[in-house]
Formats: C-alpha cells, structure tokens, sequence
C-alpha cells in the first residue's frame, strides 16, 4: 500500500539518506549528502521527486501519472500514491536519490559507501 510508510521504508534503505522536517513536523523531506531527493508533504498523498530532465516531469503529468510538485523546479513531479504501480514508484525514487547522489562531490559520494 502506498503510503507516507512505504515511502518512508523505501527511502530509509538507501545508503547515506537521512530524513527531516524543515519544513515542520508534517513534512518528511529524505536528503543525501544534505540534498533532498524526496519529500511527502502536509497532506501525506504523494511524494515529490527529481526527474532527470524537466520533459519527463511534463510527460508524467501529461499522461495523469504526477502533478507539478509545489515550490519545486519544473525538473520535479509529484506522483500522488496510487497514480502509479509500486513498482514504478520505487523507480522513480530510485531514480531521484540516484540522480541527486551523482551531484553530490566525489569525496561525499565516496563516503556514503
């Protein structure tokens, strides 16, 4: 079942990720190396991801599968749970903790194992 749990479980297996609240206790925002990767909001129905170019969040909220992800750049999509199978949901995940990590300098990539 998607949910803030499942989120939460899935982004916690990755090496080096850390959540937080800065943005209030209703917010959980997962980081690497102090950059988000991941975010469920106040509302707890969706998370926000990184997609590699600003087109594919277009084309995931063009064909009904995210929506805009508030206060976020064009290059983020928020993916209301249910709109995609788990499957696709881990991916997407998957692919913003990769993308971030890969922008993170060498010393602390190396450092998160």
């Amino acid at each position: 079942m998607q949910d803030r749990a499942f989120v939460n479980a899935f982004c916690g297996s990755f090496p080096g990720a850390a959540v937080s609240q800065p943005f209030g206790p209703e917010h959980d925002c997962w980081k690497v190396g102090s950059k988000m990767f991941a975010i469920i909001g106040q509302m707890g129905d969706g998370v926000s991801v990184k997609t590699d170019h600003v087109e594919t969040a277009r084309l995931l909220i063009e064909t009904g599968r995210a929506i805009r992800a508030p206060y976020l750049h064009a290059s983020w999509a928020r993916i209301p749970f249910g709109r995609v199978t788990d499957d696709e949901l881990r991916e997407r995940i998957a692919t913003s903790y990769a993308l971030i990590r890969a922008g993170l300098p060498k010393k602390v990539q190396a450092a998160l194992g």
